[in-house]
């Protein structure tokens, strides 16, 4: 782990830096602490949540809040709270592990999720040591449940534009909170709602740490909703509610600040948790399709399946790869904020903020894997598949939230490509350089290589090289273009986060592979290598697809001639036997009966 001190890299700068192998880290390097962890989640889902799923779906009276308080008996609950505060204080990537372990839990993963992030995350960051002496160590234990209330009727993706007001009495000694959230998570059993509203006229929203028994609060009844039947989702109605002034969380006029950065942080966490409920799901496709005979075949002989279940594993190798890639990379920035002089929390949520980019990659990446994984699996039951008695029904219900939760993906692929400029304008990376660079190098005469040693994985890093330009250089044409209206060309914008999405994930793929074989050998590593290489070939023709479709809405005349001959040079790319390669990934899946790396 020592080659990991030195690494230096910024947020969003995987676009215009190479990146080694050594400098990332991979799952295989798990400590024994962390698989520990981890199967003490596993073993628990096991034993008190998936015994139990109808009557979970049916909200049975007192369930949902025993399981979380169960999970906080275990310290489940606490892992990433200081040890100060009564968690175990752990860095990011162990607590990405757990979200990962328990993201198999269907509503009861929502229900965790929820309270560890959301829930307890901006008292962690933003509460004065009084507030995390009183609540963070009822929050880690389950005594306290927690809630966000954010959303509103008229407030969605539009967070600061929230109508829930506060208003200080007479006396300086209490905020009166007045107003409507929806959509709330945990709502039916919390003990404490971080909530925001608007102090005043104030142009910003305020954080409030607002507890049950304060009074003046009133639910609505449960939503009745297509999917995670089990997680409580009620409209949480604030009549007169009284907060004590100590219970402002952070700075007046300051909650949009912490909306913003604990989402940054909820992204990915719902990507290790998509994660996991995307293992689950093709773990049940891979024993089904064992045990399904058709035509005096078990269905997993047959080719059309096996493709299926290759790419279920194939897509989560690559989400793997890049959620505990940025895990790591916001954990050494952590480091670093840490030794400038910034405390724990301050140094964390900086890290979030500096992989903002990266965490809105991975909500979409981790979401649309695991719609993926589950859309598939149940294709692969068949009719079972449609069967409300087989396993996938569930599944593929509660999947379809976490393309809305934390963002709608729209909505961060749009983050993702602005974040990224921004960081180019402010010269937190340099963009201009690199953009100026892929423009002369369409002027020059191409060069088509040769005389270089070729290795293991040249060719592809040459690919993820050019995959890189290609983003480059529809965003320098692009903001060129549009200018200061960029952001109302939404189509354009969505094309540009692909290819920025794919560039990133591919990238990591392929690094995982690489540092796995430093480690135990290509023989060992074959089944990785395998599965980053066609992740990576898919990946380039998609990115060929988006920028393709982007140049076309914006360009024309001599620089759409220039910029389609350059993409056309930038996408290229040596034939590679996909199907033979998927077979391989498939039969390593069958063999096992399960799915396996």
């Amino acid at each position: 782990m020592e080659d990991l001190k030195n690494s230096t890299i910024k947020g969003g700068e995987f676009l215009v830096r190479a990146t080694e192998a050594g400098e990332i880290f991979i799952p295989e390097e798990y400590t024994e602490e962390q698989i520990m962890i981890a199967q003490t989640c596993h073993d628990f889902l096991e034993q008190n949540v998936n015994t139990q799923l109808d009557e979970i779906d049916e909200q049975q009276e007192g369930l949902m809040e025993s399981l979380v308080e169960k999970a906080g008996e275990l310290g489940l609950l606490g892992v990433s709270i200081p040890e100060e505060f009564g968690g175990f204080g752990k860095d990011i990537n162990t607590g990405l592990l757990v979200n990962e372990a328990t993201g198999a839990g269907h509503s009861f993963a929502v229900a965790v999720a929820a309270h560890t992030g959301i829930g307890t995350l901006p008292i962690l960051y933003y509460g004065t040591q009084e507030q995390k002496a009183k609540y963070l160590p009822k929050l880690a234990t389950g005594e306290f449940k927690g809630a966000y209330c954010l959303t509103e009727p008229g407030s969605g993706s539009d967070a600061n534009a929230a109508k829930t007001k506060a208003v200080l009495t007479d006396d300086g000694k209490h905020y009166i909170l007045n107003g409507q959230k929806m959509w709330i998570t945990n709502a039916g059993f919390a003990d404490v709602f971080i909530v925001f509203a608007r102090i005043d006229d104030d142009k910003n929203i305020s954080g409030f740490i607002v507890e049950k028994d304060f009074g003046g609060i009133t639910l609505n009844e449960e939503e009745k909703k297509m999917g995670i039947k089990g997680s409580s989702t009620r409209q949480v109605f604030f009549n007169d509610c009284k907060v004590p002034v100590e219970n402002l969380l952070g700075k007046r006029d300051g909650g949009f600040k912490i909306a913003v950065n604990i989402l940054n942080i909820g992204r990915i966490k719902l990507a290790a948790a998509a994660l996991g409920g995307a293992k689950a799901a093709a773990n049940l496709s891979v024993k089904y399709a064992n045990e399904r005979l058709q035509f005096g075949r078990p269905i997993s002989k047959y080719g059309a399946i096996r493709y299926k279940l290759a790419e279920q594993a194939i897509k989560i190798y690559a989400t793997e790869s890049a959620t505990y890639r940025a895990g790591r990379d916001m954990d050494m920035a952590t480091e670093k904020y840490q030794g400038e002089g910034k405390t724990l929390e301050e140094a964390k949520l900086k890290a979030a903020e500096e992989f903002a980019v990266e965490c809105a990659i991975l909500k979409v990446h981790g979401s649309e894997t695991l719609d993926y994984v589950v859309d598939e699996g149940v294709q692969i039951y068949g009719g079972m598949g449609f069967s409300a008695d087989a396993p996938m029904d569930r599944s593929y219900r509660d999947s379809r939230i976490n393309r809305i939760f934390e963002g709608t993906n729209e909505i961060n692929r749009m983050l993702s490509v602005d974040m990224m400029l921004r960081k180019g304008l402010k010269g937190d990376i340099d963009l201009m350089g690199p953009v100026q660079a892929v423009i002369a190098e369409l002027t020059s005469v191409p060069d088509f290589g040769g005389g270089e040693e070729e290795t293991l994985f040249s060719k592809e890093k040459q690919i993820i090289a050019n995959m890189k330009k290609v983003g480059l250089m529809v965003a320098g044409a692009s903001v060129q273009k549009y200018t200061e209206t960029l952001a109302k060309e939404q189509e354009v914008l969505m094309d540009l986060a692909d290819i920025l999405m794919e560039a990133y994930v591919a990238e990591s793929a392929l690094l995982r592979a690489e540092k796995l074989v430093s480690i135990k050998g290509e023989g060992a590593a074959k089944h990785h290598i395998n599965m980053a290489k066609v992740y990576l070939y898919d990946a380039n023709d998609r990115v060929y697809i988006s920028a393709k479709n982007a140049i076309n809405s914006f360009a024309e005349g001599d620089e759409m001639r220039m910029m389609i001959l350059g993409l056309k040079r930038y996408t290229k790319h040596h034939p590679l036997n996909v199907k033979e390669l998927r077979r391989e990934v498939a039969q390593k899946l069958i063999d096992a009966n399960k799915y396996t790396i």
